[in-house]
């Protein structure tokens, strides 16, 4: 940490006690479960190392890093416009709803705490009317609590991570035991997304998601739920 006393708010917003809603999405996990495609702890780490590798977060995280110094510099027409793409990239109704969603409790919380008053009005307006996703909101409180880029980032996927082994624990189901050993391996490909993400240029911005978009769609129609994604 390049700022020691930002390591409180960093656990803070990475926490699953964030009020965002995360635990009651499955990110289409829901749906491959059932269809029995991942079944055991084996192919729920293959699934999360390949979307960190290839898949949607790694976009996010992108974009977040693109927001962040939108942000930092006070270019608030950029940050409109990561977040009108990240938007328009969501392959599914589902998972924009999802982000949306996720942005907007955590852009509501951040004014309920005070902590924006020196966010642009305009632009804070704009991204309320928008739908603000959540990587966008996950940047303005990274640079309000003045953590540093790589960190935040850390958080930022970190939280994905647990997030997604929680909802695998609950739906294979897998012990508590096995949960906490899942995330310990994932602290490699977690460390190599961290780096890849920071060198993605712009023109480098894609991703395999076609497996998360298809599982996202089949979740859409499931008939029994547990999840809202």
């Amino acid at each position: 940490m390049t700022n020691p006393s930002a390591l409180l708010p960093l656990l803070q917003l990475a926490s699953p006690a964030l009020p965002v809603g995360a635990y009651s999405y499955s990110e289409g996990l829901e749906s491959l479960v059932d269809r029995g495609q991942v079944n055991n702890l084996a192919t729920l780490e293959h699934w999360l190392t390949q979307e960190l590798r290839h898949g949607a977060i790694r976009l996010e995280a992108a974009v977040m890093v693109r927001a962040y110094q939108a942000i930092t510099t006070q270019d608030w027409a950029a940050l409109r416009t990561w977040n009108q793409w990240l938007s328009a990239a969501r392959e599914t109704e589902e998972l924009r709803l999802q982000s949306w969603q996720m942005g907007r409790s955590l852009l509501r919380l951040f004014c309920d705490l005070d902590l924006i008053r020196q966010f642009d009005p305009n632009c804070q307006r704009s991204l309320q009317e928008e739908g603000c996703n959540f990587a966008i909101a996950y940047a303005i409180g990274a640079v309000t609590w003045q953590i540093d880029r790589r960190s935040a980032l850390l958080g930022y996927l970190y939280g994905w991570a647990s997030n997604l082994v929680s909802a695998g624990v609950k739906l294979i189901p897998l012990g508590q035991t096995s949960g906490q050993q899942l995330l310990l391996t994932l602290q490699v490909p977690l460390q190599a997304a961290i780096d890849d993400v920071l060198r993605l240029p712009d023109d480098g911005l894609d991703s395999c998601g076609w497996g998360l978009a298809l599982a996202s769609m089949a979740h859409e129609c499931q008939y029994s739920r547990l999840f809202r994604s």
